[in-house]
């Protein structure tokens, strides 16, 4: 027991007190400023090689006075970093401070002698602060006084009702904290009593828990990692083929062509412009494309994702939930419903249902407001509930008897009883409830003692709270007289629980069935979290045990290195306290797995903010929400689901990108290349590369991140965590799809240069058309990569692809026609279309057979 003095606080000692510890404020996370969060955009590793890209694109542009390319690539960037900028700026506008916590509630303190009301943000340590049902504790305290009060701590620790006492005999050592203790945050559910507070604001365990959803994670996202290694690629390769180019052409220019023969000055000029050629090598290896499709593709779910309740704060959050392969989850408010709940009663004795209805009326002091809601204790709220369900509202009951005398639950007793004039038969009655052991005690032999233990052993099994309910005609109208009189008749037993949300087994089966493990982290009881993952089918009596489930004592107690070998397996945590979680959170990092954590109080906040993605509840505290990537506004655990559905879908568009960017521009480095040797020049006009490169990037990134999301995705297990982006089933499809269009059009080059002396208009016309063509098809093999049906179906959920593909084929058509001098293009016969589009689309079709033989190959193994 503190020492404290029941006059309070003096106003020297208030200003002391406060200069020594501070306001009662917990300090708000910082959002980013509007410039952090567009200079973060330039640290994409695609966007930095592009810039490097855009430099030597300038220089070339000056030697050349031609900036096409450098305006190109320019804009990419452009339009790359700011649209990603404009999605997470507006994302934070409207998630900045959902909940704002209000420091002006007034709370009551006794200071000077007397009882006074003063704002919670001037609430000091030390002091005496008076508490009662429906308040929420402003600050951290001890107990000096506790009457029958019961705290709601689903905020810190998941449990919706906590004894606290004064009696250390009766302080349970099992509770998350001491019985005599309360935190800020939570709230009274019951009760009322006097707290001497101990710590304020940052000081706080809620404050303690909100500074540490502020600190920065150094955790990459996986598709920085990824995107990472793939720049890495591209640069080392452009590198190694401008190097490549420049000795061979500078071999051919000294050995074939005489170089050495010439003046210095025309040497000079003769490897500046091999350089350049060179340099340009490097800048068309680039693929300035993949930014801006990836930030649309991220965009666009963004978007998508809202419709289907997951409000996405943070772009790449959208993609990281395809890679998770963790999901730490808390129990109350987002396995279960977070409101008590009669599962069943059990009636022992023939008392008439409406006297008995009575009886339950008319010993609890709890409410339902118009909507149904409980006010008051939950527990006896659950009751009322269960009343209302069968038929009989308790408030007719209430105005039609008369209260007599009234005895009111204590920790203590166990017990609650009060005396009523009857409004139905006109008797005295003793209504009691409370404990079932205590009440047995109370009540008149029966013979039901075996069948009354077995049943409430079956209860307890199944971790759900028992209250038994017993009466007795009495003359007395002092309560603790009547109850000491005994008699009473055991009328009934009420088994009350968190009831689980009805769609939560199935999401968690799906979750399971996508290769994902999930960890119940909670602060209840082992039982009660034991039964929760019985019920949601993540626990198996049967083949899980003890290396399956920890307690937060035993957590604390061990070291990192005991944890490390053991976090794999756990399925439960139970009696977690707040940053139990996030310790959690950083071990199963170290292990390699990629994390996703649920939670909706002040507790889940460290983990949220740890996590590589962090899911909060809509009806969640503020706290929580500003550590999380993605809001469920439904509350639901099924929209998690849902979430590593679409985020597969998206690594799997952005992949569909890369692949047909990348072929594209193997195809061009090729022919450059060869031309090179050859002395040849590309036959396209800027004007034509320019419609080329819309195509390439803005058009094709529309389409592939256009694609809707894939149920199919679900049945394959988590990507590797350092899985290279382009995968040996990507790399083959690239080279085959490459070489072929290679094949084509050098071909027909070399067919019009060598056989026939020299390339017409309309040869180059349709040399350009057949290359644009060759893109188009190649579409169709980007969209059918790693898909389990024909690229063919699914004609109504891809219509924005279509649509974009039908835009670059018109586009095409309506360019050649009436393109002119512009775009050096003259008319095509139908018969000339038609052999361009005829013969392009076998690179669609081949690649469809082809995709096919490999399904029917899945199929017969």
């Amino acid at each position: 027991m503190i020492r404290y003095n029941p006059k309070g606080l003096t106003t020297p000692q208030i200003d002391e007190s406060r200069r020594r510890h501070g306001d009662n404020v917990i300090t708000p996370p910082k959002d980013d400023s509007a410039w952090r969060l567009l200079l973060e955009k330039f640290r994409d590793p695609i966007i930095r090689i592009l810039l490097l890209a855009a430099v030597l694109s300038l220089i070339i542009g000056f030697v050349h006075k031609d900036f096409t390319e450098s305006v190109g690539i320019i804009c990419a960037i452009i339009l790359a970093t700011c649209v990603g900028f404009w999605f997470e700026w507006d994302a934070q506008r409207r998630f900045r401070r959902l909940n704002q916590v209000n420091d002006d509630i007034p709370v009551k303190v006794m200071r000077e002698g007397s009882i006074r009301e003063i704002p919670r943000r001037d609430v000091v340590t030390g002091d005496v602060v008076y508490i009662e049902s429906g308040e929420t504790i402003p600050a951290d305290g001890e107990l000096v006084e506790a009457v029958s009060l019961k705290i709601n701590e689903s905020t810190l620790t998941g449990e919706p009702e906590v004894d606290k006492t004064v009696n250390e005999a009766d302080f349970d050592p099992e509770a998350t904290y001491p019985s005599n203790a309360v935190l800020r945050g939570t709230t009274v559910a019951d009760g009322y009593g006097v707290m001497v507070v101990t710590a304020v604001g940052d000081a706080t365990e809620a404050g303690r828990v909100t500074e540490q959803s502020t600190v920065q994670s150094e955790e990459q996202t996986p598709l920085d990692r990824q995107l990472t290694r793939l720049s890495r690629l591209i640069g080392r390769l452009g590198i190694l083929l401008s190097a490549l180019i420049f000795c061979v052409m500078l071999g051919k220019a000294i050995f074939a062509g005489g170089l050495l023969e010439s003046d210095w000055l025309t040497i000079s000029q003769h490897v500046l412009q091999i350089f350049m050629v060179s340099v340009a090598i490097i800048v068309m290896a680039v693929p300035e494309g993949l930014p801006m499709s990836i930030t649309l593709s991220l965009a666009m779910s963004m978007r998508r994702m809202l419709k289907t309740n997951n409000l996405v704060r943070k772009m790449h959050a959208c993609e990281t939930m395809g890679a998770v392969t963790v999901i730490c989850t808390d129990k109350t408010g987002t396995l279960t419903q977070n409101r008590m709940h009669v599962q069943e009663l059990i009636r022992y004795d023939t008392l008439p249902a409406r006297e008995f209805a009575e009886v339950v009326a008319l010993n609890t002091t709890a409410f339902l407001d118009a909507e149904g809601h409980i006010i008051g204790n939950p527990t006896e709220g659950a009751l009322l509930e269960w009343m209302r369900a069968g038929g009989e509202d308790y408030e007719p009951l209430r105005a039609e008897a008369k209260i007599v005398n009234r005895l009111t639950f204590s920790t203590e007793r166990k017990y609650m009883a009060t005396i009523i004039e009857s409004g139905i038969s006109g008797r005295r009655i003793l209504c009691v409830k409370g404990a079932p052991e205590i009440v047995r005690t109370m009540c008149a032999p029966d013979g039901k003692d075996a069948q009354v233990a077995e049943q409430l052993l079956g209860f307890q099994s199944r971790a759900m709270r028992t209250l038994a309910v017993a009466w007795a005609e009495t003359a007395s109208d002092d309560c603790l007289e009547a109850v000491k009189a005994g008699g009473l008749h055991f009328a009934a037993v009420a088994a009350i629980s968190d009831p689980v949300r009805e769609d939560v087994p199935a999401a968690v089966a799906r979750c399971l069935e996508a290769g994902i493990g999930i960890k119940i982290v909670t602060g209840d009881t082992p039982a009660t979290a034991r039964e929760i993952a019985r019920q949601i089918g993540l626990w198996n009596d049967a083949a899980d045990g003890e290396r399956n489930h920890i307690t937060g004592t035993e957590f604390a107690a061990m070291s990192d290195e005991e944890l490390l070998g053991r976090v794999q397996e756990l399925k439960i945590m139970s009696r977690a306290r707040p940053l139990d979680k996030q310790r959690l959170v950083k071990l199963l990092q170290q292990r390699g797995e990629v994390v996703a954590v649920t939670g909706d109080g002040t507790n889940d906040a460290p983990a949220l903010n740890f996590a590589n993605v962090g899911l909060s509840m809509g009806s969640g505290t503020s706290v929580a929400k500003d550590a999380s990537d993605i809001t469920l506004l439904d509350d639901s655990f099924a929209s998690i689901a849902t979430a590593v559905m679409w985020g597969r879908s998206l690594y799997r568009n952005i992949q569909r990108f890369v692949l047909f960017q990348l072929t594209i521009n193997f195809a061009a480095i090729t022919i450059c290349f060869i031309g090179a040797l050859f002395g040849t020049d590309m036959p396209l006009t800027v004007v034509q590369i320019l419609w080329v490169n819309i195509i390439m990037d803005t058009f094709a990134a529309m389409a592939m991140a256009s694609l809707p999301p894939n149920p199919e995705v679900m049945r394959d297990k988590p990507r590797p965590r350092d899985e290279f982006i382009i995968t040996p089933a990507m790399a083959r499809t690239l080279f085959t799809c490459g070489a072929a269009m290679v094949v084509v059009l050098l071909g027909m080059l070399f067919r019009w240069t060598i056989l026939q002396g020299g390339l017409t208009v309309e040869q180059l016309t349709v040399f350009f058309s057949t290359f644009v063509f060759l893109q188009f098809w190649n579409m169709f093999n980007a969209k059918g990569f790693e898909t389990r049906h024909s690229v063919f179906t699914c004609l109504g959920g891809c219509r924005e692809f279509f649509l974009i593909l039908a835009a670059i084929g018109v586009g095409q058509v309506l360019i050649v026609e009436f393109g002119g001098e512009v775009f050096r293009t003259e008319p095509l016969s139908w018969m000339q279309w038609a052999e361009v589009i005829g013969f392009t689309s076998l690179l669609a079709v081949g690649g469809e057979i082809i995709r096919a033989i490999h399904r029917k190959r899945k199929q017969l193994r």
